[in-house]
C-alpha cells in the first residue's frame, strides 16, 4: 500500500495540479461511457454513479446474475473474469473481432464510449449461457426473406378478369 501512495505522491510532484485534472478528466470520460452504455441496453444510465450498482448493472447488460460481482474480489481469477465480462459485453452489442476484444481490453473507457456513442452499434441482447450457434444468431445481422406474392383470384380486380 506505501508502494502505490508513493507512486501517487510521485506523479503528483511531477505533473503538480494537472494530475487532479488529468485524473478528474478520465473519472468524467468513464462515468459519461458507462451513462451511455447504460441507456444503450435499456437499462437507468444513473446506475453508473452507485458503487456496486454499477458491477450489477454491467453484469445485467451481459446477462450475468448478480452474485457473479463476488467473482471480482477472488485473486487472480477476478483478472480472467474481467477479459470474460468485457468480451461478453463485446458480444452483446454485435461486435465479434479479434480487434474489438483487444480494444475493449486496452482501451476500456474509450471502447465503452465508443460502444456508447456509435449509432451504428446497437444492444443486441445478453450473450452469457448462450451455444455458439445461438451466439452466432443473435450476433448475425438479421436477413429480410423476400417473399414472393403469387396473386389469387381474390386479388385481381374484378374488371381484370374478363
Amino acid at each position: 500500500m506505501e508502494f502505490i501512495i508513493n507512486q501517487i505522491n510521485a506523479l503528483h510532484e511531477y505533473l503538480g495540479s494537472g494530475f487532479w485534472a488529468l485524473l478528474f478528466f478520465i473519472a468524467t470520460i468513464g462515468i459519461v461511457a458507462q451513462w451511455r452504455l447504460y441507456i444503450k441496453a435499456g437499462l437507468p444510465g444513473y446506475h453508473c454513479l452507485i458503487p456496486v450498482q454499477n458491477v450489477i448493472t454491467f453484469l445485467k447488460i451481459v446477462g450475468r446474475p448478480a452474485s457473479h460481482v463476488w467473482y471480482f474480489l477472488i485473486p487472480f481469477y477476478n483478472i480472467y473474469f474481467t477479459v470474460k465480462v468485457y468480451i461478453e459485453l463485446c458480444n452483446s452489442f454485435g461486435k465479434q473481432s479479434i480487434l474489438d476484444y483487444v480494444l475493449v481490453i486496452a482501451l476500456n473507457g474509450l471502447y465503452i464510449l465508443n460502444l456508447g456513442l456509435a449509432y451504428d452499434t446497437y444492444y443486441r441482447g445478453p450473450v452469457y449461457g448462450l451455444s455458439k450457434q445461438e451466439l452466432q444468431d443473435l450476433i448475425a445481422p438479421k436477413k429480410k426473406k423476400k417473399v414472393k406474392k403469387t396473386l389469387r383470384n381474390n386479388d385481381i380486380p374484378e374488371h381484370q378478369l374478363a
